[in-house]
């Protein structure tokens, strides 16, 4: 069984042309770091009806994802590079809608990407018991759901215990992605993430949308500005558009290629 691995700031996927059967499981088998290859999950990338291609995402638990922010400029990366196509504008469908891309390409292989992340939804704040304590956490849909808390010190963000109990609060029945966020300076923040099936992450493409958003509404950053969200592996330059639209930019890399015995 062939795949690629590709990570985008520390956000890392194997990524595979085609069906495979029970994704799910392979995901979970594979996915583990110290018994298979190491991933935060595997995307399937294939044939659509309505865009260019089409993406599926499983999450490390085996649970699908609806949309990755950080996985889908790897997808235009890996359609690119190995001759799927020779776009560099592209368009590709996932469980929260179609997404569109722009690739930078250099030497002749893709180095980033920008991708219309489509309209993102900020919901009024709202107050959650958590841990034992009273959480403040905005929540926002980017195509999937999040929860972004602000912190005074994102270093030390509760990521592993209020980050988890965000994750399957009831206020969140399909479970949530939890964003910790310090404000750094006027267009700048830090994030942390605990993602939905994933746990700790080293970024968050749709988190990072979630957040800039969150961040226009509470006044902390501005409408049509370029905004810097730093995260564990690397910053991703995020824009909200006066429509609502987040435009979401970042590099996208290949680790290497990979063969594999599927027992």
């Amino acid at each position: 069984m062939k795949f690629t691995k590709m990570e985008g700031l520390g956000n890392d996927y194997l990524y595979f042309f085609g069906t495979v059967d029970d994704p799910a499981a392979i995901s979970r088998k594979y996915s583990d770091r110290h018994f298979g290859v190491g991933s935060d999950g595997i995307i399937l990338i294939g044939p659509s009806d309505t865009a260019d291609f089409s993406m599926r995402i499983f999450n490390a638990d085996g649970s699908e994802a609806k949309m990755c922010g950080n996985g889908i400029r790897c997808v235009g990366k890996y359609v690119y590079d190995k001759g799927y196509t020779d776009k560099t504008h592209l368009t590709v469908s996932t469980l929260s809608g179609i997404k569109i891309l722009d690739l930078t390409v250099k030497d002749g292989k893709v180095a980033a990407a920008t991708v219309d992340m489509g309209k993102v939804v900020v919901s009024d704040p709202v107050s959650l018991k958590a841990c034992g304590q009273n959480v403040i956490c905005t929540p926002v849909s980017v195509g999937n759901p999040h929860a972004v808390t602000f912190v005074e010190d994102a270093e030390h963000a509760p990521l592993t215990t209020v980050g988890t109990a965000l994750e399957h609060h009831t206020f969140f029945p399909e479970g949530v992605n939890a964003e910790f966020v310090q404000v750094l300076e006027k267009n700048k923040v830090r994030m942390r993430v605990w993602e939905r099936g994933s746990g700790i992450t080293m970024a968050c493409g749709t988190g990072a949308c979630a957040t800039a958003a969150a961040c226009v509404q509470a006044g902390f950053c501005s409408l049509n500005e370029d905004i810097a969200v730093v995260l564990d592996g690397g910053t991703l330059t995020i824009r909200i558009l006066e429509n609502g639209h987040a435009m979401m930019t970042g590099p996208c890399n290949t680790v290497c290629e990979c063969e594999v015995e599927n027992v």
